[in-house]
């Protein structure tokens, strides 16, 4: 089974440290507050997924202020959503190069790496974002660095950055997400089922998120309320690698 990303989490969550703006110190005030306007408007539609009218805002917002931080922040995620990686490469760098230690630059290209398996990069960065004692979301960079540990296949590592995340913020829905399939995978079907429960509290459920309360309580020998997620994944998330799993 491939299960659907955990990406939709954590990219929607990071577009949340993209609406702080950068000033650029060599542009008119006209400049910068048309810039504002369309970096804001491109962050907007980057959470609505409507990707065209985001990369014109951005674009637009790049020409106006081409040293603002946030603008070639937001157009790296853009590239990102895209898939045209090189160029997300890119925007991250001369991100990265104007302001080292911006949290917002740290956790997003650390995240990339780690996608892009670049692993000791992406752990640096994200390591020097959760070591900042000025970032209050500290629980976005280590739920990051969970996610890339599970990418070196350190489960247990992983697990520690999840829960510390839940110390910082014990609603945050990625991590809650992350610790239900690391619980089931280990056997721990109680305490998977306790972490759906407190993700549901906060978030909808996803075809992950069905498909591992499925299992997890066909595990407990609970065959009735197993089927109603199945039912519920098949209704909800017809077309996810999880339903189509069921019956094969």
């Amino acid at each position: 089974m491939q299960p659907e990303s955990i990406k939709t989490f954590t990219r929607t969550t990071v577009c949340l440290l993209l609406a702080a703006v950068v000033g650029c110190g060599s542009l008119t005030k006209k400049d910068e507050d048309t810039a504002d306007i369309h970096l804001q408007l491109g962050i907007r539609y980057l959470n609505m997924n409507r990707l065209e009218v985001a990369k014109e805002n951005l674009e637009r917002a790049l020409t106006e202020a081409p040293n603002n931080i946030q603008v070639h922040n937001a157009l790296a995620f853009l590239y990102e959503k895209i898939e045209k990686y090189p160029q997300a490469r890119a925007h991250y760098d001369t991100a990265l190069s104007m302001a080292p230690d911006d949290l917002g630059v740290q956790n997003n290209f650390g995240r990339f790496l780690c996608e892009q398996k670049q692993f000791d990069k992406g752990m640096d960065l994200l390591n020097r974002a959760i070591a900042n004692l000025l970032n209050d979301r500290q629980w976005l960079a280590l739920t990051n660095a969970g996610l890339c540990q599970l990418g070196l296949g350190q489960q247990q590592k992983a697990k520690a950055y999840f829960k510390q995340a839940l110390l910082a913020n014990d609603s945050y829905a990625p991590a809650l997400l992350e610790m239900q399939k690391l619980s089931y995978k280990n056997g721990e079907y109680w305490p998977a089922k306790g972490y759906l429960q407190r993700y549901l509290s906060v978030a909808a459920h996803t075809s992950e998120s069905l498909w591992f309360a499925m299992q997890t309580e066909r595990a407990l020998g609970n065959e009735g309320l197993a089927k109603e997620y199945q039912n519920l994944l098949q209704e909800k998330f017809p077309l996810s690698n999880e339903a189509k799993t069921i019956g094969r």
